[in-house]
């Protein structure tokens, strides 16, 4: 039986590509997706190209209830899970903080970090090792271990003034409880990193208003150029493999050296 992946926001851009190789390095693969199930769909059907199992899965990741339902299905139609990468985040329109409201700042907390909380709280409840005794898990197979890989962003690290502090503060969030989440469950089989994508020419871009801005700032990173989404996720999945067996609490830059 081939380890199993769940990748949220796997329709599009990093998500969609992580899914992609992890297909390619052996792994069944389940993908969440929020609005566009042909995309999902499209995502699953090149998964089971490569001779691996995928199924798609609608969820908001802000909202507890939907994330408890997707992994209840996961233990029902897939088995054990062995790899969560928490891809799923938005960011909004380019502005000040005082150009900011109350419900711009709940929706970037709700999806980009308390998604992450509750995907990966419940990751843990399957993968470690500290629920091995009994359960329908273990008996199942399940609480051997695991891996997680948070989406972070070097914006945690420069803030992003003037464009998106608030998703800067989310990703600085998500720093934090990944080195926490690491150490917290270091004993447990389960290794707990991040990815700190840098100027990425993904869609996300378009969704603030700005779809050039890839392009537009590759002068400002030392290599000169936008990454691409392939080059983030083969960093993903490394983390989810054996080679990183010894590394945990990680917050990995990929991004051309800015």
């Amino acid at each position: 039986m081939n380890p199993l992946l769940l990748v949220t926001g796997g329709s599009r851009g990093i998500g969609a590509a992580t899914a992609r190789l992890a297909a390619a390095r052996g792994w069944d693969v389940a993908i969440s997706y929020t609005r566009d199930a042909a995309a999902a769909e499209a995502v699953a059907a090149d998964v089971r190209a490569e001779g691996r199992r995928a199924w798609v899965l609608p969820a908001d990741v802000a909202d507890d209830a939907q994330v408890q339902a997707m992994f209840a299905r996961l233990d029902r139609e897939a088995g054990v899970l062995s790899g969560l990468v928490n891809n799923a985040g938005v960011v909004d329109v380019a502005a000040r903080v005082d150009e900011m409201d109350i419900a711009r700042w709940q929706r970037m907390f709700a999806i980009n970090v308390f998604g992450t909380l509750s995907c990966s709280r419940e990751a843990v409840k399957r993968m470690s090792t500290r629920y091995s005794e009994g359960g329908a898990w273990a008996a199942a197979g399940g609480h051997r271990g695991g891996a997680i890989v948070n989406l972070s962003s070097v914006a945690a690290r420069l803030g992003a003034p003037g464009q998106y502090v608030d998703y800067a503060a989310a990703k600085g969030a998500i720093d934090a409880f990944t080195v926490g989440l690491a150490r917290e469950v270091a004993t447990e089989g389960v290794r707990v990193n991040a990815v700190r994508p840098g100027i990425i020419d993904t869609e996300i871009h378009a969704s603030g208003g700005q779809a050039d801005r890839a392009r537009r700032l590759a002068p400002q990173v030392p290599m000169q150029r936008p990454g691409s989404a392939a080059e983030v996720a083969a960093a993903i999945v490394w983390l989810l493999s054996d080679e990183a067996s010894y590394t945990t609490g990680a917050l990995l830059d990929v991004n051309g050296g800015r």
